[in-house]
């Protein structure tokens, strides 16, 4: 294998994980970043995100990497330069592009950069927008190419080094040759394609995974309805080879950076051109109303929400990480608040960001601490901790032994045994 001179842009999640493992398969990486604090934290040997063994990868390959704000050190002597910033929302509702073109512009004084690569996730049509921007300062002779990440938070690291597939949309062969070499050491297939059709794999790819949570927790309510086990349900839906049974579990919604935005980008992407995406609106829409539906299971229960103590034991979008964005506890949170209601959370790894909703919500350093004296818990977040709880005991210091398991984490029969007045999703 070959090794190579890479510039990231972008030190978050992507970036870092891009970088380190680039610079695991052997390749020289420079990872550049504008916010200095967290230059600094990666220069000290930290890492400012919690992705489990990123931290290892990055020590050991320390000789190979490098972190800078610096522009001029991260495009000296670099060969391929990867796009790694963040697409946020804007407030049209299509994808803020601003800090890509930032990147591309900056690209000028690359004088041995060969290719472009895009692993941000954009709409269709980016790479084309890149293209001409690309000409236009002088870089004509560069290519560009799309390689859309497909890392799942809390297994970034695995899903990067052990992929289903390495997607590659190239404007030349050239320049998607080169790319796909960076990826020598690594047993998988090499999906080639052209640049659009490429920046529409990723937007697919989540959009089908969110349909099948969003099915899922269609099937849910059906089964409370009726007095089916959704578990059973979906459990013999699942041994369908044709089905499969990833994803296909019912639960409080799904959240995180990628599932909310890409199924918006979609979604806004289509109407752009005049296409209204029935099935991905719906499936949408079943979420934001899912994430609901957990405080009318408590007003079931206890009635006027007002004045009355709710625990929600997890706060990140899912474990094994500590990222809040959408989340769903933070409209649970929210959503209890405007009831009335007292609130305080448990989550081991989770940060909220200041502002509302959490400013006033309490932080319980424990899931007993969150329990105590709480008229009712709402698990939001799996964590495998509150499989270890001893519940007798936590059902002794609650006010109201009321649950509402929203992950389907815990037996009903042994909660319910305890004398927990305990809900699900789409058990009876």
């Amino acid at each position: 294998m070959e090794e190579r001179r890479i510039a990231v842009f972008g030190a978050g999640y992507i970036g870092l994980v891009t970088g380190a493992c680039l610079a695991e398969l052997g390749h020289h990486v420079t990872v550049r970043d504008i916010n200095p604090e967290r230059v600094r934290i990666l220069r000290a040997g930290d890492v400012p995100i919690h992705e489990p063994g990123l931290g290892d990868v990055i020590a050991r390959n320390k000789e190979r990497l490098t972190f800078t704000e610096d522009l001029d050190q991260a495009v000296n002597g670099t060969e391929i330069a990867y796009v790694c910033v963040d697409t946020p929302p804007s407030a049209s509702g299509d994808a803020d592009l601003s800090r890509v073109w930032a990147v591309v512009r900056s690209l000028t004084a690359a004088h041995d950069l060969r290719a472009v690569v895009m692993k941000s996730t954009v709409p269709v049509g980016t790479g084309a927008r890149a293209r001409v921007l690309l000409d236009e300062i002088g870089l004509a002779h560069v290519g560009y190419v799309s390689n859309p990440e497909f890392t799942a938070e809390g297994r970034a690291i695995t899903d990067f080094m052990a992929p289903d597939r390495i997607v590659i949309g190239q404007d030349n062969d050239t320049a998607g040759a080169l790319v796909a070499a960076l990826h020598i050491g690594i047993n998988a297939p090499v999906a080639s394609m052209d640049v659009k059709s490429a920046e529409m794999v990723k937007l697919a790819s989540n959009a089908l995974l969110a349909t099948k949570i969003s099915f899922a927790n269609e099937i849910a309510t059906l089964c409370e309805n009726t007095g089916a086990d959704v578990t059973e349900v979906l459990g013999a839906v699942g041994m369908d080879h044709r089905l499969g049974a990833h994803f296909l579990r019912p639960g409080i919604g799904w959240g995180g950076s990628c599932f909310p935005k890409d199924s918006e980008a979609l979604r806004q992407m289509a109407s752009n051109t005049g296409f209204h995406p029935q099935l991905l609106t719906a499936v949408i829409n079943v979420n934001n109303i899912q994430k609901r539906r957990a405080i009318q299971h408590l007003k079931d229960e206890l009635g006027d929400l007002a004045g009355k103590h709710i625990a929600l034991l997890g706060m990140a979008f899912k474990p094994g990480t500590d990222d809040m964005r959408e989340a769903p506890s933070t409209v649970l949170a929210g959503r209890l608040l405007a009831e009335g209601a007292h609130v305080r959370s448990w989550d081991p790894l989770a940060r909220p960001a200041a502002g509302e909703p959490w400013d006033s919500v309490s932080r319980a350093s424990t899931p007993q601490q969150a329990l105590a004296g709480a008229d009712a818990a709402v698990i939001v977040t799996e964590w495998p901790e509150l499989t270890e709880i001893d519940w007798e005991q936590a059902h002794s210091v609650m006010r109201t032994p009321v649950m509402f398991d929203g992950r389907n984490l815990l037996d009903p029969a042994h909660l319910r045994g305890i004398g927990f007045r305990y809900t699900s999703v789409g058990r009876p």
